[in-house]
């Protein structure tokens, strides 16, 4: 039984759904799992294990920014058993030829945060990435839906209120295509401990035109994304 999380041996998939909001994690369970129980709300962190077309899976909120999703990331792993991660979440874009409800899979995860440079002792910037495997698995399931899937780098930022929104530009000309808070921390740890990550986005708003998502955007456009990130984890599975 882990600090954070509180639940028992068994209670937890192998495959694992991170939204960092606990109660999108309950309607995940409610909208998308079989017979899904809830197996914690410490700290009002919810998570659930369920069956989805016959084979078990866990979502499990992570709350926002790296350093919490640091924790359940590393507990999920180490105290659970977890192999596969996939984050869930929604993204401001920075490209501008996204549009609201866009699906991005993260390949790999720019960061602003000091937590890998503390990791590495400041020598090395460590770039964090998606385990291919998956990635190709999530491109794949989303082809058969007929949702398109943009395929490329984010930023995972440590502060979700910028002072300096200049930096964004800079960033949209290297081809960082949106900014989230908790994928580079997600794919280090994983790394760390041979799991496999992946990161999965709806565009929710736009940083340059000032475009967002109301309430029914929010959850038609969320549930596409679920439904690739459901098939990719449970993909090979016996």
């Amino acid at each position: 039984m882990s600090v954070h999380i509180g639940a028992q041996p068994g209670d937890i998939a192998e495959r694992v759904l991170l939204p960092g909001d606990p109660m999108r994690a309950k309607w995940i369970a409610e909208t998308f799992l079989q017979d899904a129980k809830c197996y914690t709300q410490v700290r009002g962190m919810l998570g659930f294990t369920g069956t989805y077309q016959g084979v078990r899976v866990s979502v499990q909120g992570s709350g926002m920014g790296m350093p919490s999703a640091s924790i359940y990331t590393h507990e999920l792993i180490n105290e659970y058993g977890v192999r596969s991660l996939i984050r869930i979440g929604s993204c401001g874009a920075l490209a501008m030829d996204l549009q609201l409800g866009d699906v991005i899979a993260a390949i790999g995860s720019a960061t602003d945060s000091n937590m890998n440079r503390t990791r590495f002792d400041g020598l090395v910037d460590y770039a964090p990435v998606a385990d291919f495997g998956l990635l190709r698995t999530a491109a794949e399931v989303a082809e058969r839906h007929g949702t398109a899937l943009r395929v490329g780098p984010i930023l995972a930022a440590d502060a979700f209120y910028t002072d300096r929104p200049d930096l964004y530009d800079t960033l949209a000309d290297y081809g960082v295509l949106a900014v989230e808070m908790e994928s580079a921390a997600i794919y280090t740890i994983a790394a760390r401990y041979r799991a496999r990550a992946l990161t999965i986005l709806t565009v929710s708003d736009h940083l340059k035109t000032g475009d967002k998502m109301d309430s029914a955007q929010r959850e038609q456009g969320f549930s596409a994304m679920v439904r690739i990130g459901l098939d990719t984890a449970i993909a090979g599975a016996a």
